[in-house]
């Protein structure tokens, strides 16, 4: 299977991304450019946490381990050279309405960062990937 996307340029330093029958607008912060899209960089970002998320919802829904809200967030550290790239990245999964599966929650985190997502795969070759879980309420 091959993918293909585009990138149609559209002024400045802006992009409009086609993916599938997606319009996804790119661009860089000002002053370079005029700030009407994410970055490549942080959209690679929400690509990883995104296809984690999936894969953990899946994983879960499947356990039966049901929860009220969910969501990650990702930092991550760019080096200070040229070319800049991520020299760790941390996610933080945070859970609302788990009902004491916390060792099912892990392993559908550990599942996903080790078999399931390629994204989290493709990255870790580059950079180490860390993550952190929050059970609220």
């Amino acid at each position: 299977m091959t993918h293909t996307v585009l990138v149609n340029w559209v002024q400045g330093l802006a992009f409009d991304g086609f993916v599938d029958n997606h319009r996804v607008r790119l661009d860089a912060l000002p002053p370079q450019g005029l700030s009407h899209g994410p970055s490549p960089k942080k959209l690679l970002l929400t690509s990883l946490i995104s296809c984690t998320a999936m894969d953990v919802v899946s994983l879960l829904e499947k356990m039966r381990i049901p929860f009220d809200k969910f969501q990650v967030e990702a930092d991550a550290d760019l080096t200070e050279s040229i070319p800049k790239v991520y020299s760790e990245i941390r996610l933080t999964y945070r859970f609302w309405g788990v009902s004491k599966k916390y060792d099912k929650v892990e392993k559908a985190i550990k599942l996903s960062k080790e078999n399931f997502c390629g994204v989290s795969i493709m990255l870790q070759k580059a950079c180490p990937i860390l993550y952190s879980i929050e059970f609220l309420d």
